[in-house]
């Protein structure tokens, strides 16, 4: 573990340069360092200045400068987790993170940091784990000083008062009800309780109101005195670690740092440590068969292993999860599919820390592999003992020490708030050299590392944990946190030897060298240096866009194919064919393609609105093989009937388990149905799939694809002649065939994504049923207001209003009312339809009640806003216009906008510049009488729809609702479809004005 250092820097501040073969380089790309301190490696193309910092305190800090960069972020690692909590205080370190955000002497009104940070177009956050509490923080440049201010109070002197510690307890309650039928969890938590008590990884790290308040209580002991006890005994400086990135010079940067943070205590606390691995041998050699909440089985086999971090050079987790979880020819998982036992399979190292670990392989079995258990688990361990036995290959680590160079070298930007999380918290584990490299490439080949976590993966030290529905009345144990029903027998190595044994005889092999890897990273040299993406090329059959890189100069590109199929989204019926299609083309294409996806060539084939899309991201050098395979799959699909099976039974599973979605996403679910024109309710869909068989989709391909049009984006580090031939090849394979069902779209037929029109002056409402019945306590409401079609002004009037509104909203609604952990104020974008919802989750009110907190809030909100200075009013205004200039950070994010003007029909490629433009005319007057007209309570103008999902808690109320005459102008939704088919709709951009600008 990283300790406290002398106070002494190392700065890495100039731009690393490539080497002059164009080859990956693996030494640290850094400047000289300050003399006896280590170099801190980076990527190559990184020009960013770095600089190591520690402050007298012992404060370990990083500091980063980024001229480029529209965002500032910082990030302090606290090195105490749930780990530390006390026995009789599950919870109490993530109980901690909560409390701290409210107030500090320096700034005590409640939630002043959090309502700065979101009004200067900034995000906030933390999270606690096993060993750390990471809090975490972007806001617009110009504001960082300030920022830094109210987040150095943290750890100086919060305030954490009587008051705000009982209302917080309600919100960590809250979370933990909303998690109690996440399988994930329910099964995470299984796994710790199979676990030695005396070890801290047994605990229950979430906390809810018995253990944090009702049960403390009982003990004498005051929630608040403990927490306060255990801020003071844990958080010290010498414990934390801290990444501030900026736009400033690194010695402002530093400036900053040492003013702010220089008062943070330091009590000299030694590191934790927890020494022992949690399983002792009778928590091995066990199958625990668990009930899941949603449909399906999965198996997880776990064996306890030497970390990796102890070998991280070695890196010899990776090369054992490499090979384990493969699924080229030859692989594990190639077998298991063909056999039609498995629909995945994972292999990796988990739950690690510096004293222990897990390897983990999880297999999601079909209905089939179920009954085929036994002999998974037994392929699975010959595949073990073939690669225990065949001796390690320098080839395969040297592919991986490749691929895993040019992922570093070459890794896309990512949000500067993401990137502080990530170095803060391996500041924690690794050495300064390697703070940004971290684990992720293997410099060290060594056969020995890797033969030993080989020879742990025995029968000797397993441990299985096999999760069906079908184990419902078979069980007699509960595990006590989340009530997760199982069971528990032994497996001896004498069993597993026989399963072994009794395995069907299939060829199990290493894979192949892998022909993805990029062997030309050169950038190409295009002319065109347009900022905007530009009409390359126009047929009957498609329509071409491209864009150069002008911004990321990486050796990557974008490319995405949206096929307009009319028929796709006629019917329930033809909906889910056109899923079955895209997920069969993907299924084919998985034992040639999965060396793309390991080389950073990435792929999806997926249904649409109208259609269905590929879409390719990553290195550009092996793209067009990639891209001419899918489209020659797409060209010769033939159904095969074993693997329809596999993917019926997929497709029914995953509508089955749309009833255990939590209540919040049932409401998002029936909003989106209620106001798109041609959607399909999730229980017609299950029928529909129930019915179909492999002949019928083999009869609709050549229907789907007897009319078609493909709209195409190619964008990044290719050339406008590669994207016109790759488009007329994908034309003359699939139009221009001898033989060929596809046939151009006529243009009477393109299709369109249109939105329910509300009228002004109602409130419509839908009050539903959970469909989870298993959820008593959680109730859900999604109150929307629609206000326009996209339009420049409205769009930022709406914006700016929803900046100035997110904060108080939460902060009202959750932190002073206590209504739920999820209660969030957001904006409503449905195909340029806009507005703004309200998405609360609640244990304590029903929907209807809730209602009325969003309706009360507003009427607060009211005064507000009629009472803002003018220089708080320039403020946001600034904070909004800083967001809509932030440039993009990669390819995805640049694709990702301009894709969406081009799949929306509006082409407002330079839509943020326009509405730069708007809001610096915008004035306080125009904002409220935006809100008065389209949000205030009452407004004249306004639609509101209302989505009430109610939990069996609030049954009574619900029965009430649906039973009670609508108040005026409020209108009951009784029956979705037929109040889809009475309301007018919005019109669509695609093929009208928005074309016409071209």
């Amino acid at each position: 573990m990283v300790g406290s250092r002398p106070a002494r820097e190392t700065t890495t501040d100039a731009p690393a340069e490539p080497s002059s073969d164009g080859a990956v380089a693996a030494a640290p790309s850094a400047a000289a360092a300050a003399e006896g301190d280590a170099e801190i490696t980076r990527p190559r193309n990184d020009k960013r200045g770095y600089r190591r910092v520690v402050l007298p305190n012992a404060l370990e800090c990083l500091l980063v400068s980024d001229p480029d960069t529209d965002k500032a972020a910082a990030s302090m690692n606290v090195s105490v987790g749930y780990f530390c909590d006390p026995e009789r205080l599950p919870g109490l370190a993530h109980f901690l993170e909560h409390m701290l955000f409210y107030a500090s002497e320096k700034y005590p009104v409640e939630d002043d940091y959090s309502k700065y940070i979101a009004e200067h177009g900034g995000s906030t956050n933390a999270f606690t784990s096993r060993e750390r509490t990471n809090f975490y923080f972007d806001v617009n440049n110009s504001c960082l000083d300030d920022a830094l201010d109210r987040f150095a109070q943290f750890f100086i002197k919060p305030l954490i008062s009587p008051d705000a510690t009982l209302r917080e307890i309600n919100a960590v309650d809250s979370e933990n009800k909303k998690n109690l039928l996440s399988d994930p969890l329910r099964m995470s938590q299984l796994q710790k309780h199979f676990c030695s008590e005396s070890h801290p990884y047994h605990k229950f790290s979430t906390g809810n109101l018995d253990t944090l308040l009702v049960n403390p209580n009982k003990e004498g002991l005051d929630t608040l005195e403990e927490l306060i006890k255990f801020y003071n005994s844990h958080y010290s400086a010498n414990l934390m670690q801290l990444v501030v990135y900026g736009k400033e010079s690194l010695d402002n940067l530093q400036n900053l740092v040492e003013n702010k943070f220089s008062d943070v205590r330091n009590t000299g606390r030694e590191s934790f440590s927890f020494h022992g691995h949690p399983c002792s041998s009778e928590h091995l050699q066990i199958i625990v068969k668990a009930v899941p909440i949603k449909e399906g089985h999965t198996l997880r086999i776990q064996w306890p292993i030497t970390p990796n971090i102890q070998h991280y050079k070695e890196g010899p987790c990776k090369y054992v999860s490499r090979l384990v979880g493969h699924e080229g020819e030859g692989s594990l998982f190639y077998v298991l599919k063909n056999l039609g036992w498995a629909m995945s399979l994972y292999a990796w190292e988990g739950d690690w820390s510096y004293e222990f670990s897990f390897f983990n392989v999880v297999i999601q079995l079909t209905d089939v592999g179920y009954e085929h258990m036994e002999d998974i688990i037994g392929l699975l361990f010959r595949y073990i003992a073939l690669l225990q036995t065949s001796g390690t290959r320098q080839w395969i680590f040297d592919e991986l020490v490749a691929i895993s160079e040019m992922g570093f070298h070459y890794r896309d930007k990512s949000p500067p708030i993401h990137y502080v999380v990530n170095i803060s918290s391996n500041m924690q584990i690794f050495p300064p050299e390697d703070w940004l490299i971290a684990s992720s490439v293997p410099s060290k080949f060594s056969p020995d590392a890797i033969q030993n976590i080989l020879n742990d993966l025995t029968p000797d030290n397993v441990r299985i944990f096999w999760e069906s529905k079908k184990f419902e009345g078979q069980t007699n144990l509960t595990e006590p946190w989340y009530g997760t029903s199982y069971s528990v027998e032994a497996v001896t190595p004498s069993i597993i030897q026989k399963w072994v044994n009794m395995a069907p005889m299939e060829d199990l092999h290493i894979p192949k060298p892998n022909i993805f890897i990029p062997s030309d990273l050169s950038l190409k040299n295009v002319e065109e240096k347009g900022s905007f993406p530009c009409m390359l090329r126009k047929t009957m059959f498609s329509r071409v866009w491209y864009k150069p890189d002008t911004m990321f100069f990486t050796p990557k590109a974008y490319v995405k194919m949206d096929f307009h199929c009319p028929l796709s989204n006629s019917s329930p019926e033809s909906t889910v064919l056109t899923d079955m299609f895209t997920r069969l083309i993907m299924d084919y294409l998985n034992d040639f393609a999965y060396d793309a996806q390991i080389a950073g060539l990435y792929y999806f084939i997926r249904p649409s609105d109208t259609g269905f899309q590929i879409t390719m991201v990553g290195y550009n050098d092996k793209m067009r093989t990639l891209l001419d395979t899918v489209i020659g799959k797409i060209a010769e699909f033939e159904v095969k009937v074993d693997r329809f099976a596999v993917i019926k039974e997929t497709i029914i599973k995953d509508y089955e388990n749309f009833k255990f979605r939590q209540p919040y996403e049932q409401a998002f679910y029936y909003c989106s149905l209620i106001l798109e024109e041609q959607t399909w309710a999730w229980d017609e869909k299950l029928a529909a799939v129930s019915h179909i068989e492999a002949s019928d989709l083999q009869i609709f391909l050549p229907r789907l694809l007897g009319k078609t049009f493909i709209e195409c984006y190619f964008a990044g580090n290719m050339e406008p002649g590669e994207a016109k031939s790759v488009i007329q090849h994908v034309e003359d394979t699939l139009f221009n065939a001898p033989i060929s069902f596809c046939k151009a779209l006529p243009p009477s037929q393109h299709l369109t994504k249109r939105i329910v029109k509300l009228e002004r002056g109602w409130r419509y409402y839908y009050p539903a049923l959970c469909l989870n019945h298993q959820d008593e306590k959680n109730s859900s409401i999604l109150h929307y207001i629609q206000i326009h079609q996209d339009d420049l002004k409205q769009n930022v009037l709406l914006q700016l209003l929803a900046l100035v509104a997110k904060q108080p909203a939460f902060h009202q609604l959750r932190s002073v009312e206590q209504l739920g952990y999820i209660t969030v104020l957001t904006q409503r974008n449905d195909s340029g339809v806009r507005g703004l919802q309200f998405i609360i989750q609640s244990t304590v009110k029903d929907p209807s009640n809730l209602d009325d907190r969003v309706e009360a809030f507003l009427n607060m909100f009211e005064g507000t806003l009629y009472q803002m200075p003018d220089e708080e009013f320039k403020s946001n205004v600034n904070a909004l216009i800083d967001m809509k200039l932030e440039k993009y950070k990669n390819i995805r994010e640049e694709s990702a906008f301009f894709w969406k003007e081009i799949s929306e029909g509006t082409l407002k490629f330079d839509r943020k510049e326009a509405e730069v433009a708007a809001l610096r005319d915008l004035n306080k007057e125009e904002l409220i009488e935006f809100f008065n007209n389209h949000v205030k309570v009452n407004a004249p103008q306004k639609k509101i729809l209302s989505i009430q999902v109610y939990g069996g808690l609030h049954s009574s109320e619900y029965e009430k609702i649906v039973h009670d005459e609508p108040q005026p102008h409020s209108y009951q939704i009784t029956d979705i479809f037929s109040f889809r088919r009475s309301r007018p709709l919005y019109g669509s951009f695609k093929g009208g004005v928005g074309q016409m600008k071209l």
